[in-house]
């Protein structure tokens, strides 16, 4: 895993974090200068790095069979909740209570990509996957029960991304069939159509955001290189 970092300035350059990673990795922040990294190892288990504010840790194992990549989503301090694709093509479910992690739950369903998750407020967790549809499919924790699992339509040849501006606010990023990348987002009320922000990519993207109605994307180019797209 390698590591490139924006400051408020400049771009980094790559420094190397490590470890033999066989899928996307994943990261979340639940506090300031605190990051945790996930992905799959050459074991198919989850394996997990962060960054505690002066240091990297070393890799640990959180065991699990993944046939994906992770995805992780924080809706509070110290709290952790990873996805993965299991070997049943079901979403599981692996969280960190603040003291220690639980066992693996099944969440049901069958995807065929690595999930994608983001909290958009207090004991709120949005997920996303790929159905055997090739549509976008969404299952969401309301505080007290997970939710069914809905198909918000889109023909995806990627793995989905999500990032949360604001409260009760969505922005998803698949790669579409044209290989361009496709956005659709939830305003609190209703879900928009589908639209295209060009380019050609060759990965699943990624997205994050940082402050009130700003959005980062990143995805692989056709030259391999990390490409950016941003809306703020």
């Amino acid at each position: 895993m390698w590591h490139k970092w924006w400051n408020g300035s400049q771009w980094s350059g790559w420094e190397s974090l490590g470890g033999v990673i066989t899928s996307d990795p994943d990261a979340v922040s639940w506090g300031y200068n605190r990051i945790d990294c996930f992905a799959r190892g050459t074991d198919n288990a989850m394996w997990h790095k962060w960054w505690d504010g002066s240091q990297w840790s070393g890799w640990e194992s959180l065991g699990g069979g993944l046939s994906s990549g992770p995805a992780v989503a924080s809706w509070s301090e110290n709290r952790l909740d990873c996805f993965v694709r299991g070997t049943d093509r079901a979403m599981w479910h692996k969280w960190w209570d603040g003291s220690q992690w639980s066992g693996w739950e099944s969440l049901g369903g069958v995807i065929t990509s690595d999930p994608a998750a983001v909290s958009w407020g207090y004991n709120r967790i949005d997920c996303f996957a790929r159905g055997t549809d090739n549509a976008m499919w969404h299952k969401w924790w309301d505080g007290s029960q997970w939710s069914g699992w809905e198909s918000l339509g889109g023909v995806l040849s990627s793995g989905p991304a999500v990032a949360s501006w604001s409260e009760n606010r969505l922005d998803c990023f698949v790669r579409g069939t044209d290989r361009a990348m496709w956005h659709k987002w939830w305003n609190g009320s209703q879900w928009s159509g589908w639209e295209s922000l060009g380019g050609v990519i060759t990965s699943d993207p990624a997205a994050v955001s940082w402050g009130y109605n700003r959005i980062d994307c990143f995805a692989r180019g056709t030259d391999n290189a990390l490409w950016h797209k941003w809306w703020g």
